[in-house]
């Protein structure tokens, strides 16, 4: 080795070293904002802050948030300072200050604080991730899209997806199939989703890799690199800005700009209208005319925003909560057996049609989809950014302005003071007597305040009829290929099993 080639090295280490410095006296500075400020906090460690290595830890998102609402609840802490990665945020516990922040003081934060990008990735800056006057702009046009009214428009669809669905069940009872329920309702919604948002036929029990399964898994699966830009964007914005990092992956962002263009085309160029997400859509496009600029116009690229978001909400959540649903289900068959004599019941008096009224009479199917979004919330963490300082009621803290808020959903969901025994799996919590007597903001799946889930309705219907078309006629169990205790995937960007569900299901 030559003498220069030593020197080079020795450089090199030496830069890298005091690269390698600064990073960890950053790091330790930034770890204690929260003793600066005198506040109560859980003790972070570098790099990733009070979340465990998702490389190593084994443990969902969720998980990792029931414990730190644990850790900071057994201290009798109603709120406390926690860290993602090197950023500080604040973890809200008392459910009276969640409703503060939620509802009541909402001006003080309106913004999720999700990194948004126009520049580089428009169809990431949909509804969810806006903030301010965008958001509250969107919002309000957005909002009559959602109503009693429009779904009762789009019902029909939606029920001739399950139609399909109960068409496929009664194919795999008689060939005998074991039943991988995840993919098969995963099929389901990817259909609903793509006729009511794009008024397109995806087909997918025909073809089960369709583009909208392929990029809508995709979506929810993201890669180490992906992960890391996830932090850098939520910790350093700005810097993530400057690098273009991109939250929608381009070869996602691409399709869903070509089928909303094309689609938009095509209607608009034979005047075809339907009963759909994306006629709602056009109808404010055209209304408002094609004009970008301060956000008070709805153009294409905000049309294809919408409806990816409406696509990707849709499609894995609801899923992913049909498939919940039915594994408890598989392993309590008198709520099971519950849950059918309802549906023949209602069902009986609209002549054994599945209807919106219908739908909507199914009370104690209600309480099995609220259960099982208690125990196994989509997201089991929902997030907000104080936008202007806020003074906590009743104590002398402040929180700062542009400090991300922490709510642990998965924590408040199995806080043994809302929920005695929590783990059991038990419909009647969500009686009307029993809903009454707890907290409201003890169970929010799909958040609370005027940042709640624009497509709540939507997404209970959908979850409905996929589990009328298969209860209603079938009785399903659990197959040994299913791998209990059921583990949560932790690469997983929403609540999902670990594996595969298998059922078996027989004809009633």
């Amino acid at each position: 080795m030559s003498i220069f080639t030593t020197y080079l090295f020795t450089d090199l280490f030496a830069l890298l070293a005091t690269a390698a410095a600064i990073v960890y006296a950053y790091f330790k500075w930034s770890y204690q904002y929260w003793k600066r400020r005198n506040l109560n906090y859980l003790e972070p460690k570098i790099p990733f802050g009070n979340f465990p290595s998702p490389a190593t830890s084994g443990l969902s998102s969720g998980e990792s948030t029931m414990q730190m609402y644990n850790d900071a609840k057994a201290r009798g802490w109603k709120y406390s300072g926690t860290y993602i990665m090197s950023t500080p945020t604040f973890m809200v516990l008392d459910l009276e200050l969640l409703k503060r922040v939620m509802t009541k003081d909402f001006n003080h934060f309106v913004d999720r604080g999700i990194y948004t990008n126009e520049k580089d990735d428009p169809v990431g800056c949909h509804l969810f991730a806006l903030g301010g006057s965008k958001w509250r702009n969107l919002r309000a046009k957005l909002s009559p899209t959602f109503t009693s009214g429009k779904m009762k428009m789009m019902f029909q669809t939606m029920a001739d997806c399950g139609v399909i669905l109960e068409k496929y069940i009664q194919q795999s009872v008689a060939d005998k199939e074991v039943v991988n329920i995840k993919d098969i309702l995963g099929r389901f919604s990817t259909d609903i989703i793509g006729s009511c948002a794009f008024g397109l036929d995806c087909n997918s029990f025909e073809e089960p890799n369709s583009p909208f399964r392929v990029y809508g898994k995709k979506v929810f699966r993201p890669t180490a690199l992906d992960q890391i830009n996830i932090l850098i964007s939520f910790s350093f914005p700005n810097l993530a800005r400057i690098l273009g990092i991109r939250i929608v992956k381009k070869d996602v962002s691409d399709f869903f700009i070509k089928v909303v263009e094309d689609t938009i085309s095509y209607r608009e160029k034979n005047n075809v209208s339907r009963n759909d997400f994306m006629q709602l859509l056009l109808e404010m496009k055209n209304k408002d005319g094609d004009v970008s600029g301060d956000g008070n116009t709805l153009t294409t690229l905000e049309i294809v925003a919408q409806s990816f978001v409406f696509f990707i909400a849709g499609f894995e959540t609801s899923s992913t909560t049909m498939t919940f649903a039915l594994f408890e289900l598989a392993r309590h068959p008198e709520i099971q057996d519950r849950v059918r004599k309802e549906i023949c019941t209602v069902l009986a008096k609209h002549d054994n049609k599945i209807t919106y009224d219908s739908a909507n009479e199914l009370v104690y199917m209600k309480q099995v989809i609220d259960e099982t979004l208690r125990m196994y919330p989509p997201l089991p963490i929902l997030t907000r950014r104080c936008v202007e300082d806020y003074k906590v009621p009743g104590e002398y803290f402040v929180v700062e302005k542009g400090t991300p808020i922490f709510i642990p959903v998965a924590g408040i969901h199995y806080d043994e003071d809302y929920y005695e025994n929590p783990t059991k799996f038990d419909p009647d919590r969500f009686t009307p007597e029993n809903k009454q007597s707890r907290h409201p903001y003890a169970h929010i799946p799909f958040g609370e305040g005027p940042r709640i889930c624009i497509g709540e309705r939507f997404g209970v219907l959908q979850t409905k009829i996929g589990l009328i078309s298969i209860l209603k006629d079938f009785k399903v169990s659990l197959n040994e290929k299913t791998r209990l205790p059921l583990k949560l995937d932790p690469e997983s960007q929403v609540t999902a099993a670990l594996g595969d569900i298998w059922l078996n299901i027989e004809k009633m």
